[in-house]
């Protein structure tokens, strides 16, 4: 999909979720904030100048997943967005809708899109062709919005777990981000031998060598990543000691 194509995309989701809160009036205009500060960053990470340095530099690619897996998806579920849109009824079977909920199928489902698309075979084949590199970004932010559902619970989930299992998802979460980490920024090697074949490119884009980037890339994912994890299990923590209503408890849709 065009860049241009996804700007509009995002431009009307803001549309939409704008009409949809003023209509609402019960979403604090914090959550708003939120909302839009995640479409922001799916824009950086798809419709951006950052989006055409990914071919060039592995850290450029790193912080499109960064942006969509950890960023954007977290942010957009604070702004509430399916209570901003108005009251849907959602046409899907019971047991699908749990499953997809599930922190073990969310958990997985994030760990697996993590993964698949950091094998070098797969890696190439989404750098390759404009196909599989759209597919490979809807899954990060899809995933990315499955895997922060049970740790937001944005209306209309009901939790079926302890609030304090998500401390432990959240950890869990960080061990394959550190496992990619540690091999990119160990190995000797460049991992993903395309960005050899730019010699010129690199060199003039921070003056990285294709093993820097790649070490930088990795530094960059598991920071990142440990930081959004930490400020998420603080925030939880300080809401199991002092715990509030929710907002969903407060709306009536």
């Amino acid at each position: 999909m065009a860049p241009v194509s996804l700007a509009l995309v995002i431009v009307l989701a803001g549309i939409v979720y704008l009409r949809g809160w003023f209509h609402c009036r019960s979403i604090p205009a914090w959550r708003a904030c939120s909302f839009f500060l995640g479409l922001f960053a799916t824009w950086v990470a798809v419709g951006s100048p950052v989006a055409s340095l990914d071919s060039h530099m592995l850290t450029a690619h790193m912080i499109q997943h960064v942006l969509l897996m950890t960023i954007a998806p977290p942010l957009i579920w604070l702004g509430e967005p399916l209570i901003a849109i108005g009251p849907i009824r959602w046409i899907m079977p019971t047991s699908v809708g749990s499953l997809l909920g599930h922190p073990v199928f969310c958990w997985l489902a994030a760990a697996a899109a993590l993964v698949i698309w950091h094998a070098p075979a797969i890696f190439q084949l989404g750098m390759q062709s404009s196909t599989w590199h759209f597919l490979e970004h809807a899954s990060f932010l899809a995933t990315g919005l499955l895997f922060w559902w049970p740790v937001i619970q944005p209306w209309p989930s009901v939790a079926r777990w302890p609030r304090w299992s998500m401390l432990l998802y959240l950890f869990l979460a960080t061990l394959p981000c550190d496992v990619l980490s540690g091999l990119l920024v160990f190995s000797d090697r460049v991992v993903y031998p395309m960005y050899l074949s730019m010699p010129g490119m690199v060199p003039r884009m921070g003056g990285l060598s294709p093993l820097e980037d790649q070490e930088c890339a990795a530094a960059l994912m598991w920071t990142c990543v440990t930081v959004v994890f930490l400020v998420a299990g603080t925030i939880l923590s300080m809401q199991m000691l002092s715990p509030k209503p929710r907002l969903q408890d407060a709306v009536s849709v």
